[in-house]
Formats: structure tokens, C-alpha cells, sequence
């Protein structure tokens, strides 16, 4: 096994040279506004999953994928060229779905404001449907009350 902080650090030097690289251009028209979101290693440093966002729609996202796995040579040659190691990782791109999960959660939490409005609109216009307070609570003795438990003692 590798030590985790040098394969967090290749995978952080794989990230800024393939964004670089994505910079400077590449001729292939199929690749859209790609943004590098993450990068992992495995333990051996054998491989590296290189995780992406694309601006646009799914048809676009599509074009973009097939654009980035036809580069995937030049992207390793160039991730080999500016990396220090002894063996170059092979690369798989795959589509972040942090935008689609992060609207996903925005729905839900917009969902659940709108279902407690309505519980706190409902719960406004409650009556009770007995007692408002079910619970026995002690006597409250009277003046009377203790003269007459004086009395009772007293016999």
C-alpha cells in the first residue's frame, strides 16, 4: 500500500495538469466547457478516475464524454510527461453528478419548506378536541377545603 497523502497529492498534480491542459485546448469539437471536479487514486497508484462537470445539455454531456475517452491517450501522455513516477496511471473520466444531486436536494428541501408552511398554517387554525390540557393536575385546595380537613383531623 501507498502512503494516502502522497496519493492524495498525485491525484491533486493529475487535477491541475489535465485542467491546464483542457485550458491551453484541445482540436476535438466534440469537448464542451469541462470543468475537472475531482481526481482519485487507487492505492498502487495504477489508475486515476477523473471525475468532470459539463455546461450544456445532455447531448452535449454525451459529446463531451465520447470527446474525453477519445483524448484519454493524450491526456495520460501529458499527465507522464509533467508527473514524477515511476509508472504513468491510466485515466477514466467520468461525469460528476454533484450539479444533478445538488438540484435533486434543492427540490427536496424546497418540497419539505413548502409542507411544513402548510402543517404551520393548519396547526394555526387547530382547536383542541378535548381539554387543552388532558393532563390530572394537583387540587388546588380552597380555604374552605383546609377547614374542613382541620375538622376532620380533629375528630
Amino acid at each position: 500500500m501507498v502512503d494516502q497523502a502522497r496519493a492524495k497529492k498525485m491525484a491533486d498534480r493529475i487535477q491541475v495538469i489535465i485542467a491546464k491542459r483542457l485550458e491551453r485546448g484541445i482540436r476535438d469539437p466534440r469537448i464542451g466547457f469541462v470543468t475537472i471536479t475531482d481526481v482519485q487514486m487507487t492505492g498502487d497508484l495504477q489508475h486515476a478516475t477523473v471525475y468532470y462537470t459539463v455546461y450544456g445539455t445532455d447531448e452535449e454531456r454525451a459529446d463531451t464524454a465520447a470527446g474525453l475517452k477519445a483524448a484519454t491517450g493524450m491526456f495520460r501522455s501529458e499527465v507522464g510527461k509533467n508527473l514524477t513516477a515511476r509508472l504513468t496511471p491510466s485515466l477514466e473520466f467520468l461525469l460528476d453528478g454533484i450539479p444533478e444531486n445538488a438540484a435533486h436536494i434543492d427540490g427536496l428541501l424546497r418540497e419539505a419548506h413548502q409542507r411544513d408552511t402548510a402543517v404551520a398554517g393548519l396547526a394555526a387554525q387547530a382547536q383542541y378536541a378535548g381539554d387543552e390540557d388532558p393532563y390530572v393536575k394537583p387540587r388546588e385546595l380552597d380555604d374552605e377545603d383546609d377547614e374542613d380537613d382541620a375538622e376532620a383531623d380533629a375528630r
